[in-house]
């Protein structure tokens, strides 16, 4: 019996979580880092994460957080490696400083 459309995209999406989550989590937690990044997070108790330029600025953690997790262990990713990583903290950095600069923060 073939799989269903519903159990096709199930599996579609377990294989890419799998993927991403080796990415984030190599040799660690299984949510390493969202516990990571929730831990940076607490260092600054009075940002507002809920602005706009907090938003993009967890963003930009989570992916400098996978930057240094996969270099600490020695591991390049699979789905996107360290250049990616770093190239899209300096993406979230230009449109914080955008942010930041239209008040929108």
């Amino acid at each position: 019996m073939s799989k269903s459309k519903f159990e096709q995209l199930t599996e579609k999406e377990l294989a890419l979580y799998k993927a991403k989550n080796k990415d984030y989590t190599f040799g660690g937690s299984e949510y390493g880092n969202f516990e990571r990044v929730s831990a940076i997070k607490k260092l600054y108790p009075d940002m507002d994460w809920a602005t706009p330029v907090g938003v993009c600025l967890g963003y930009l953690l989570k992916q400098f957080d996978s930057a240094f997790w996969m270099l600490s262990n020695g591991y390049e990713g699979e789905v996107e490696g360290i250049d990616e990583r770093l190239a899209d903290v300096g993406v979230y950095t230009k449109i914080a400083r955008i942010l930041h600069k239209e008040r929108k923060c």
